[in-house]
């Protein structure tokens, strides 16, 4: 939507957001249903983070992925029916889809619905306030899409886990 606008001739402004609100209303729908399956299927449980040496677990998968995984080491957690996720993919999924996402979609309401927002917060703006934080939310969502994709290219060949990608399971 930012490149959007009368002198831009590819997409004008009234079809990008358009397809942005659409856009919006597709992600709430599909959250819904990540949460509700989540809780249904017990797929959930792949979401819990147990505390004990959560960290020491974090540094050495944040090991493997800096360096190891050039010189072609061994995966510290193997990915098994047992393990969905490693350790920073675990927390990296559980901060993208029960914080950003959840905050991309409150505020995205709040933008939709303006009536919502608080008039004001700290002498600021609260509509001002609630498009900063649906934009940095934006932002941290698309750095973790292209994160993942990324690292979607590190299977047996350069397009081997993309299916994993969409399905969740290697």
């Amino acid at each position: 939507m930012h490149n959007a606008g009368a002198n831009f001739f590819m997409v004008p402004f009234e079809v990008s957001v358009l397809v942005h609100n659409i856009s919006g209303i597709i992600l709430v729908i599909n959250f819904i249903y990540f949460v509700v399956a989540n809780r249904v299927t017990g797929n959930g449980k792949y979401y819990q983070i147990k505390k004990k040496g959560f960290t020491e677990k974090i540094w050495k998968q944040t090991r493997y992925y800096s360096w190891g995984i050039f010189k072609h080491e061994k995966a510290p957690f193997p990915i098994s029916g047992k393990r969905k996720f490693n350790p920073l993919q675990k927390l990296s999924y559980v901060v993208a889809m029960y914080v950003l996402v959840p905050l991309i979609i409150i505020s995205g309401i709040g933008l939709l619905f303006p009536e919502t927002t608080i008039s004001s917060v700290f002498g600021k703006s609260g509509l001002w306030l609630t498009d900063l934080l649906h934009q940095i939310m934006g932002f941290f969502l698309t750095v973790f899409w292209l994160i993942h994709l990324y690292f979607c290219t590190m299977g047996k060949s350069w397009t081997s886990n993309f299916r994993s990608m969409f399905n969740g399971w290697h």
